[in-house]
């Protein structure tokens, strides 16, 4: 049976009765688009030699692209009107599972390893972020505990577990293959390859999120479980698929970040729990549920990255940068707490 699910498609009165410039002036995702552009713009006048140019556009791609997977995956959870404060620490975790895999498989010189070896290692990576996955979903679902509770649980369980892998060090022993390849090699005219499997894996859940059952029913569980699941959606097993998807893709974001950094960097990954959360609801997803897409996560990855990227450029200090991030993040919940006061009221 399927249910009526309050998308971006029928916010605002129903596309379907509306021409099409008043469904593209009336969609969330366009006005997100359009701060993005403006940024883009002062930047390039602010900055045109500096700013403007291929390198920084190359270094933007390849910065977001772990950020972008997560967020994807963040995306999914969400919709669902569940929060999943995990994904860095779980990122980090499968990424020093792949490391100390292809460590012990090299036999300490990881460094000259082969494919056989990396594919194993990024199986590895992919099972990890999926078992913790797995932990979140069943907690949540099955065991009803709530999504924030679970998930900051978690979080501190798979960062620790990450430090006891590697006695609290960072694995700096990486496949020079992998680094090369997937890191910093590039494909198609000199596109990043590390830029093409986000982008690939970004089309995938666009088209899992907009075009599928499974789609379809993770809006209708963030529109309301309740009302899913006397419509016949198993609500239970459709949670535990979300936070299975979350996991495998910090799964894959924990490989792709070993691949560029060529370690496990830690630090660097402490906070991207609370990066791709901050994306996502730019982005335009509600964190009340129901509403979001992946085309709008996509530019809400962009534009922090174009914030932080243009203000380094113009030598703007990194406490302002971080005042600019939080204030376009509160103003995103507040534009969303607006659109649905009004169309509660309706």
């Amino acid at each position: 049976m399927s249910v009526p699910v309050k998308t971006e498609s029928t916010v605002d009165g129903g596309f379907g009765r509306r021409t099409f410039g008043q469904r593209l002036v009336g969609a969330n995702t366009f006005w997100i688009a359009l701060v993005l552009v403006a940024l883009i713009a002062v930047f390039t006048v602010l900055a045109p030699g500096t700013f403007a140019t291929l390198f920084t556009l190359q270094t933007l791609l390849i910065e977001t692209s772990v950020l972008l997977v997560l967020s994807v995956g963040m995306t999914f959870v969400i919709i669902t009107a569940g929060i999943d404060l995990s994904v860095g620490s779980v990122l980090i975790f499968a990424g020093m599972m792949c490391g100390k895999t292809m460590e012990w498989l090299s036999g300490g010189d990881a460094g000259a390893a082969g494919w056989g070896v990396i594919a194993i290692g990024l199986a590895a990576a992919v099972v990890s972020g999926t078992i913790w996955g797995l932990i979140n979903g069943f907690l949540i679902a099955v065991a009803k505990i709530p999504p924030l509770i679970v998930t900051l649980g978690t979080m501190g369980a798979a960062l620790g577990a990450a430090y006891l892998l590697n006695g609290g060090s960072d694995v700096r022993s990486v496949p020079t293959a992998l680094n090369k390849t997937l890191g910093y090699g590039t494909s198609f005219g000199g596109v990043p390859n590390l830029v093409i499997v986000a982008v690939v894996i970004t089309l995938i859940g666009a088209w899992l999120l907009h075009t599928t059952r499974f789609g379809r029913y993770t809006y209708a569980v963030g529109s309301s479980a309740e009302a899913a699941r006397r419509a016949g959606i198993g609500v239970t097993a459709h949670l535990l698929k979300v936070y299975l998807l979350t996991g495998f893709l910090a799964g894959i974001a924990g490989f792709m970040s070993l691949a560029y950094y060529a370690s496990t960097t830690i630090t660097a990954h402490t906070t991207d729990n609370l990066n791709a959360i901050a994306a996502t609801v730019m982005g335009g997803t509600s964190l009340f549920g129901g509403i979001g897409t992946v085309l709008g996560t996509v530019i809400g990855v962009f534009i922090p990255a174009v914030l932080k990227k243009g203000f380094n450029i113009i030598q703007v200090p990194d406490f302002w940068q971080m005042i600019a991030v939080g204030a376009v993040l509160i103003a995103a919940v507040w534009f969303d707490q607006r659109r649905r006061r009004a169309r509660n009221s309706r």
